[in-house]
């Protein structure tokens, strides 16, 4: 085939990746992944078996969220990435979270979309320094994006978080708004 490889295929199929708050008209796309027991694997929370939960969800923790946004291709919600500032003498800290529709796992969609957020959280939130994220030690695949991303791997938190009733290891990533981007 002439023209493009598979590998430029894909990319361009991903062109129009962007971000937008998530509202209740989403709902059908949020239960693709809220729903998948795949995604949820290494979730606070557990799939989500009704509409209605989902929807109080989004209206009562989303909505008012201060930087919570559906990560979008054409406009329509295939995952969700959040940052949560923290306060008092921590101010300085954010915690990055994202979720992805596992439809589109492996294709750098989640990477992608870490660098874009690491491109604009800073100026958005000058009073951040850190933007951190926690990750299961098993879950290679988020330790992978964050690292691609640019974020540093600082170590193994040992029995630091009880996940769904389990103590469990997380691995402490970082990225710095003095850190160069990649």
């Amino acid at each position: 085939m002439e023209g493009t490889s598979p590998v430029e295929s894909s990319k361009d199929e991903y062109f129009n990746l962007s971000f937008r708050q998530l509202d209740v008209s989403d709902i059908d796309d949020f239960m693709v992944w809220a729903t998948d027991e795949k995604v949820t694997r290494f979730c606070t929370w557990e799939p989500y078996t009704n509409k209605e939960d989902g929807l109080n969800f989004i209206k009562n923790t989303v909505l008012p969220h201060p930087w919570f946004r559906a990560i979008c291709i054409d406009n329509r919600p295939i995952g969700a990435i959040t940052v949560t500032s923290n306060s008092g003498n921590n101010r300085c800290r954010g915690e990055l979270g994202y979720v992805l529709a596992s439809k589109y796992w492996g294709k750098g969609i989640v990477t992608r979309a870490v660098k874009m957020v690491a491109d604009t959280i800073f100026e958005e939130w000058p009073h951040l320094e850190r933007l951190e994220a926690l990750v299961d030690v098993e879950n290679v695949g988020s330790q992978k994006v964050l690292e691609k991303a640019g974020f540093q791997k600082e170590g193994v938190l040992r029995k630091y978080f009880i996940h769904k009733g389990k103590c469990r290891d997380r691995v402490m990533f970082s990225l710095l708004s003095t850190d160069p981007r990649i």
